[in-house]
């Protein structure tokens, strides 16, 4: 055993594990209430599938909305794929775990960004982050929401 224990590596997989349970409820059950989903993914992840024009358009990185209409939703232990509507072109898509960099439910003003940092030279660790919309401040008079609070796992740090 190293000397230390790696909090951010598990603080990953509980997030993706996280990921994986709510999908897996959704493929069950469907999308329960006003839940919805935004998943924001890495398309150059080597284990990410998506037709090439869409690889094309996003060459980097790609928002998926999981609401109204979605199919065929398979979730396993990797990743999950889904055949989503792009302008009325149904196209299935393949989202590895690791590739996804945000996964955000605004119905309950949850989310979740994974954010790159280098750590060492030869490896960048990927921690999670929580991500909640604050409440509108009462002596707001416009009645705006400010951006949300990021909570990064570096403050909990020693």
């Amino acid at each position: 055993m190293s000397g230390k224990i790696d909090y951010g590596k598990l603080m990953h997989r509980a997030m993706r594990s996280l990921i994986q349970d709510v999908l897996t409820g959704v493929q069950i059950t469907g999308l329960p209430g006003a839940h919805h989903f935004f998943i924001t993914f890495d398309t150059t992840h080597p284990e990410a599938r998506l037709a090439d024009w869409l690889r094309e358009r996003y060459p980097e990185e790609m928002t998926v909305v999981m609401q109204n209409w979605f199919d065929d939703l398979q979730v396993n232990d990797d990743g999950f794929s889904v055949t989503l509507n792009f302008g009325d072109s149904p196209e299935n898509l393949y989202v590895p775990y690791e590739a996804i960099r945000t996964f955000v439910d605004p119905s309950v003003e949850f989310g979740l960004r994974f954010e790159s940092q280098d750590g060492d030279e030869d490896e960048a660790e990927t921690l999670p982050t929580l991500v909640r919309d604050p409440e509108p401040e009462d002596d707001d008079a416009e009645g705006a929401q400010k951006d949300a609070d990021i909570v990064s796992l570096d403050s909990f740090r020693k």
